[in-house]
C-alpha cells in the first residue's frame, strides 16, 4: 500500500473532524474537495457551495478545525488497519476515483478497497435483491449475472446473503469481473461471516471489495442504505431481481433513479410488488423480461468516463 498523499491526508482529517457527536457532512466534502485550492480554502474554515447544508455545516467546520490534530491520529490509525488488511485508498481527489460515482451528488469523499480497481468497472450494472429470495430468484439472479458477464458489463452487489451472494458467485463462475460494496469498513470481519470465503474469491479472480467506512467500522443500520447509495452511484443501472416494500433493494431502486441511473425490474418482480408496478407506471423504472432489455439501455463506458471528466472541471471551475 503505498503512502497517503498529503492532499489525501488532509481530505480525511476533515471527514475525520469532529464537535461532540457531529461530524462536517461528508457527502459536501466530496463535492468540494476535489483539489489541493478546494481543500486550503476549506482548511481555512470556508465551505464554497451555495446550498443550505452548507451553510449548516459552516459553523461546525470552523469549530471543529480546531482539534485538526486528533482528526489527523484517527487518520493514521485508520489508515494503519487497512494497510494490514492489504487494502488500498482512493479519493475524490485522485484521477482513478470511479467514474459513474463522480457525477452523483452524494458521493463518499473516499473508498478503501481490497483488489483493483478499472476503467472498464463505468460499463457496469448492479444485480440486486432480497437477501431471503426465492429458489427461482436466485436463478434468475445467477442468469443475469451470466449474461452481463458474457457482455462484458462488471457486476456489481452488496455482499448479502440471497440475490447479491447469488449475482457474485455466478459472475466469478463465469470467469467475469464483480464488484462487492460492503456495509462495513475494509479491515473489519466480511458481513456476513458465511460469505468470507467469496469475498476471497471476488479478490483472487481480479474483482474488488469496496468500502466507503472508515477501514474499522462495523456492521450498523445506517451503513446498509450507505452502501445501498455507493453500489447505484458505481453503476450505470440497477437491476432488481426480487425485493419486498421492505427490502433494501427497493431502496436502492429509489435511489438509482434519483442519482438519474437505468431501474431495471424484472417482470416477475413488477408482478408480484405494486411498489415495483408503480415505479413502472411512473416511468422511474423499466420492466425487463431478458438480458436484451438491459443491454439496450447499457452506455459505452468511455462516455462515462468523460461525464466524470467534465463534472470535475465544472467543480473546479465553481472554486
Amino acid at each position: 500500500m503505498t503512502t497517503m498523499t498529503p492532499e489525501q491526508k488532509d481530505l480525511l482529517a476533515l471527514c475525520a473532524l469532529r464537535v461532540e457527536s457531529k461530524s462536517i457532512d461528508w457527502n459536501l466534502l466530496a463535492r468540494i474537495c476535489q483539489s489541493r485550492e478546494a481543500l486550503d480554502v476549506v482548511l481555512s474554515g470556508d465551505l464554497p457551495e451555495d446550498s443550505a447544508i452548507a451553510r449548516r455545516n459552516q459553523p461546525l467546520l470552523r469549530e471543529a478545525l480546531a482539534s485538526m490534530d486528533e482528526a489527523r491520529s484517527r487518520v493514521a490509525s485508520e489508515y494503519e488497519a487497512a494497510e494490514s488488511a492489504g487494502a488500498r485508498l482512493v479519493t475524490v481527489l485522485d484521477p482513478d476515483y470511479p467514474a459513474n460515482l463522480r457525477v452523483i451528488p452524494n458521493l463518499p469523499p473516499f473508498l478503501f478497497y481490497l483488489g483493483c480497481l478499472e476503467a472498464r468497472d463505468a460499463r457496469s450494472a448492479a444485480v440486486v435483491g432480497t437477501r431471503n429470495a426465492s429458489e427461482e430468484g436466485l436463478q434468475r439472479a445467477a442468469r443475469m449475472a451470466r449474461g452481463l458477464v458474457e457482455h462484458d458489463v462488471v457486476v456489481f452487489s452488496g455482499l448479502a446473503k440471497g440475490v447479491d451472494t447469488a449475482a457474485h458467485t455466478a459472475t466469478v463462475d463465469a470467469g467475469g469481473r464483480t464488484v462487492a460494496v460492503m456495509g462495513t469498513g475494509i479491515a473489519h470481519k466480511i458481513y456476513p461471516a458465511q460469505n468470507k470465503p467469496l469475498a476471497a474469491q471476488i479478490v483472487e479472480s481480479g474483482g474488488a471489495l469496496v468500502s466507503q467506512f472508515w477501514p474499522t467500522s462495523s456492521a450498523a443500520t445506517w451503513t446498509f442504505p450507505r452502501r445501498n447509495v455507493v453500489t447505484s452511484g458505481s453503476t450505470m443501472g440497477s437491476i432488481v431481481v426480487e425485493a419486498s416494500s421492505t427490502s433494501g433493494a427497493k431502496m436502492q431502486a429509489r435511489i438509482a433513479h434519483e442519482h438519474g441511473k437505468h431501474v431495471f425490474l424484472l417482470r416477475s418482480l413488477a408482478t408480484k410488488e405494486p411498489w415495483a408496478a408503480k415505479m413502472i407506471a411512473e416511468r422511474k423504472a423499466v420492466e425487463v423480461t431478458e438480458l436484451n432489455d438491459v443491454l439496450a439501455l447499457m452506455g459505452e463506458a468511455t462516455r462515462v468516463q468523460q461525464a466524470g471528466e467534465q463534472r470535475l472541471q465544472l467543480t473546479l471551475a465553481g472554486l
